[in-house]
């Protein structure tokens, strides 16, 4: 009697958790022709294709639609049985930190995750700019940390991968035709490095208007209509709007958002705590 691979509907489910082959390729730590060979395997399993073409991306087909629906049932199972099965009380407190930008985004679910599964962990949370936390997490200071930086010395998995856009203020006018004011984070800063290298390649000329210590600092200045900054599309709001190439501004890289541990030193109670977030795609 033929069993469908429990693998390979794991990597069905994060390719429509993640939209895309690519996504669910860089999420769960493969190349993206493994996770189109999985594909295969699981269709030949079926016998009828999963996806068409949309476009230049792809969709789920009626079948692959009614298998994601058995898929996350089973996977749901699967998973709920080992943890019952292999349960081990973790108790102490797992130390974590996000950065401004996706802390009222992405670490509210890590956080519930943590929560649910570890009902005796404690948990501190910091808050902060992006590279001081990896700098901490370096230190020992942190167990985990949500980064959008990669370290050689960290691993990590995918959380979400965010847009990154140019904002400014709902009135702000914009004038192509002079120098783009730029309201950027005063020291390192990876969407510092991104406006200005856009700005670059794509000729446009730019002057630093406003140095801010903090992203709410960015924002004020932000709603003030003093100037553009390159941000996280979470940051929209009904005070800012996002200029684009019809404003001549060039197009920004996505952002990819992971979870990091120290490699090989975390201790094994941030081990269990990562691994099983890992397991389940944060």
């Amino acid at each position: 009697m033929d069993t469908l691979d429990l693998e390979l509907l794991r990597t069905l489910a994060a390719i429509d958790a993640q939209g895309s082959f690519a996504a669910a390729a860089v999420h769960l730590g493969r190349t993206q022709s493994a996770v189109t060979h999985q594909m295969q395997r699981l269709e030949a399993q079926i016998g009828h294709a999963l996806f068409e073409k949309q476009g230049r991306g792809k969709r789920l087909t009626a079948h692959g639609t009614r298998l994601l629906g058995y898929a996350r049932q089973m996977l749901a199972i699967h998973d709920e049985a080992l943890r019952h099965l292999r349960h081990r009380p973790v108790a102490g407190m797992v130390r974590i930190g996000a950065p401004h930008d996706v802390a009222d985004t992405l670490l509210p679910q890590v956080l519930r995750d943590i929560a649910a599964r570890f009902p005796g962990m404690r948990i501190d949370v910091h808050v902060g700019r992006s590279p001081f936390l990896m700098e901490s997490l370096r230190n020992a200071e942190l167990d985990m940390a949500i980064s959008n930086r990669e370290d050689p010395q960290c691993e990590g998995f995918a959380l979400r991968a965010s847009p990154t856009v140019w904002l400014c203020g709902a009135g702000y006018v914009h004038d192509a035709a002079r120098p783009v004011p730029l309201i950027v984070a005063d020291g390192p800063s990876v969407f510092r490095r991104l406006a200005c290298e856009a700005l670059d390649a794509a000729g446009i000329a730019w002057t630093p208007r406003h140095l801010c210590t903090s992203l709410a600092g960015i924002r004020a200045a932000l709603r003030a209509g003093l100037g553009v900054t390159a941000r996280g599309v979470e940051q929209l709001d009904a005070g800012l709007r996002v200029l684009g190439a019809g404003d001549g501004m060039p197009p920004l890289p996505d952002l990819a958002y992971r979870l990091c541990v120290r490699r090989g030193v975390a201790s094994r109670s941030t081990r269990q705590v990562f691994e099983s977030l890992r397991a389940r795609g944060g």
